[in-house]
């Protein structure tokens, strides 16, 4: 499994990554982390903007699903079935474990997979070791604690190395 923390592309919000952009690339399966990525922590409730860019996925055969490392299985619970899309939790990202089972329940392969999120150390780090389309966004909110804003700080470079290597964002 490849180690790197680069990500594929990077999208200042995930209503950039279009049905048309994923399909350009043979993605069949979007999979997405939560927390920052499509919603702020705090947002109890997906918005109208989520719903109609995840309705705007399935319109064009786009499976989507949620993966998340949130140890509070109540909130991914709830804001799945609000969405009504599935969700693997717990699923222990950088491992791929979480990945490959959505992977398997949709019935997807790696080269026809994409995964969205906020954090290199996780999201990306798994995309990559899963072999899978590694896209990532700027934090929902923002970075919010003196942690976060150090983490986002931190993968800063890694995220110009991409944007150098992809001709600027996306």
């Amino acid at each position: 499994m490849p180690f790197s923390l680069t990500p594929d592309r990077v999208f200042d919000c995930y209503a950039q990554i279009t049905p048309a952009y994923l399909k350009e690339r043979g993605i069949k399966l979007l999979l997405s982390d939560l927390d920052f990525t499509l919603a702020a922590k705090s947002t109890p409730r997906p918005d109208q903007a989520l719903r109609e860019w995840i309705a705007a996925l399935k319109e064009n055969d786009i499976q989507f699903m949620i993966v998340s490392n949130n140890r509070s299985g109540k909130r991914v619970t709830e804001f799945c079935a609000d969405l009504g899309v599935p969700y693997e939790g717990h699923a222990g990202k950088p491992s791929t474990r979480g990945l490959e089972a959505g992977m398997e329940r949709a019935g997807a392969g790696k080269s026809e997979t994409a995964m969205l999120g906020d954090k290199l150390l996780t999201d990306m780090l798994a995309a990559n070791r899963a072999g899978v389309l590694a896209l990532m966004v700027e934090p929902v909110g923002g970075a919010v604690t003196a942690w976060q804003k150090v983490l986002h700080a931190l993968q800063a470079p890694f995220k110009a190395l991409s944007r150098r290597r992809y001709g600027g964002r996306d």
